[in-house]
C-alpha cells in the first residue's frame, strides 16, 4: 500500500502542470495593468522631451530646407543648404575644429582621470576627498563663468604670463587667446581641465566596485603598481570609460560656451566650431536655414559618433 502511494505521488509530481485559464487570463490583465502604469510614469518625462527636444529638432530640420532671414518670408531651397555645408570651407573647417577638440575634451581628461583616480583612490579605497572635490569644482561652475576666468588668466598681463616670467620663460609668453597658433590649443586646455574633474568622479565610483581581492592577488604575484593598474584597474573601468568616452565626446561636439565667451571663433576662424558658426550664421548674418542645415549635421555626426562609442564598448564588456 505504501507502495503504491509512493508511486502516485511520484507520478503526481513528474506529470506536466496544467495552465488554468482563470490563472492565466488575470497574469495577462496583471501584466496590462504593469505596463500602463509604467507608461504613465514615463509620460511626463516623454511629453517635456517631445516638446523640448523632438519637436523643436524636426522644426529645424525643415527650416534647413529654407532660404530664410529670420524676418522675411523664406523660400525653398531644398538640399542646396546641406551642400552649403559639405562645400564651403568656413562650415567644413568648424567641424574640424570640433573633432579636433575630442583630444583636449576627452582623450586628455580620460587619460588624467584615469591616473588620478589610481592616486587619489586607488585599491578600492576613498583617499584624499579635498583634492576629489576641487577638481570636481568646475562641473558645477556655469561654464560662461569658467570661460571669463580663464580670459582673464590667458591675457598678456594675466597669471599664466605671471607665472611663467617667474619661471624665466619670459621669452614664451605671449596674448595666448589672440594668436593664431596657440589659440586653439589654449581653448582646448580649458575644455581639459574643465571635464577631467567628471572623468575623475566616475573613475572613482568604478574603481570602488572592483573586487579588492584583485589587488591581493596581483599584490601577492608580485605585481607592482603600475602593472597592477594595468591588470586590475584598467580592465575593471572598461563600462566607465565607456561612460566618460561618449559625454565627453559629445561635450567636444557641442562645444559653445567657452569658445564663445574666450575668443568667439577667432583670431579669424583658428578656434571656430559648429555651435559658435551656427549662432553667428542666425543671429548675425541672417542665414537661418544655413544654420540649421549645420545643426542637423552636427546633431547626426554625434549621434553617430555616440553610437559607435557604444557600439565599441559594448563589444569589448
Amino acid at each position: 500500500m505504501t507502495g503504491t502511494v509512493t508511486a502516485r505521488s511520484r507520478s503526481l509530481r513528474a506529470a506536466p502542470r496544467r495552465t488554468i485559464p482563470g490563472r492565466s487570463l488575470r497574469t495577462g490583465v496583471r501584466r496590462s495593468r504593469n505596463r500602463r502604469t509604467a507608461y504613465l510614469y514615463l509620460a511626463p518625462a516623454v511629453t517635456l522631451y517631445t516638446a523640448f527636444v523632438a519637436l523643436p529638432w524636426l522644426h529645424t530640420m525643415w527650416l534647413s530646407f529654407f532660404t530664410w532671414d529670420g524676418v522675411t518670408p523664406g523660400t525653398w531651397a531644398g538640399l542646396s543648404n546641406y551642400a552649403t555645408v559639405l562645400t564651403d570651407p568656413a562650415l567644413r573647417s568648424s567641424l574640424l575644429h570640433a573633432f579636433g577638440f575630442i583630444g583636449f575634451y576627452s582623450l586628455l581628461p580620460i587619460m588624467i582621470g584615469l591616473l588620478l583616480a589610481a592616486v587619489i583612490g586607488g585599491r578600492g579605497g576613498r583617499r584624499h576627498p579635498i583634492s576629489r572635490t576641487i577638481l570636481f569644482l568646475p562641473q558645477v561652475v556655469p561654464l560662461v563663468a569658467v570661460g571669463i576666468t580663464w580670459k582673464w588668466m590667458y591675457a598678456t598681463d594675466g597669471i599664466v604670463n605671471q607665472t611663467l616670467r617667474l619661471l624665466g620663460l619670459g621669452s614664451v609668453t605671449r596674448a595666448w587667446l589672440g594668436d593664431f597658433t596657440w589659440s586653439y590649443v589654449a581653448v582646448g586646455l580649458v575644455g581639459t581641465w574643465v571635464m577631467l574633474g567628471l572623468c575623475l568622479i566616475v573613475f572613482q565610483a568604478g574603481i570602488q566596485k572592483i573586487d579588492t581581492s584583485l589587488y591581493e592577488a596581483a599584490r601577492i604575484d608580485g605585481a607592482g603598481p603600475v602593472r597592477e593598474f594595468f591588470a586590475v584597474t584598467l580592465p575593471g573601468l572598461r563600462a566607465e570609460i565607456g561612460v566618460a568616452l561618449t559625454i565627453t565626446v559629445i561635450a567636444a561636439l557641442a562645444s559653445f560656451d567657452v569658445v564663445y565667451v574666450t575668443t568667439a571663433g577667432g583670431p579669424g576662424d583658428s578656434t571656430m566650431v559648429p555651435g559658435v558658426l551656427i549662432y553667428r550664421l542666425a543671429f548675425t548674418n541672417g542665414e537661418v536655414g544655413a544654420a540649421c542645415a549645420l545643426a542637423v549635421v552636427l546633431s547626426a555626426l554625434i549621434a553617430l559618433v555616440v553610437l559607435g562609442i557604444s557600439r565599441i564598448t559594448r563589444e569589448r564588456s
